[in-house]
């Protein structure tokens, strides 16, 4: 079976959470709250989030509620 794509959407950051883990509320009409999470090149380049910063998020199909931070906007 082929390896599924992940979903990527935009989120703002709301709170910041300990271990690298923020609080994120999806852009749209629903304004689901997920748990995000800092993936890999962002925590080797020291790249910084705080709240009210603007993210790309990617969801795995499987879990809708748990996302990996891979870009943060300018």
């Amino acid at each position: 079976m082929a390896k599924s794509e992940p979903i990527e959407v935009e989120a703002t950051v709301t709170t910041a959470l300990p271990n690298a883990m923020f609080k994120l509320k999806l852009d749209g009409a629903g304004a689901h709250e997920i748990l995000g999470i800092v993936s890999g090149k962002m925590r080797k380049h020291f790249i910084r989030i705080l709240p009210g910063d603007r993210v790309k998020v990617q969801l795995s199909p499987y879990d809708l509620t748990k996302g990996r931070i891979v870009f943060r906007q300018k």
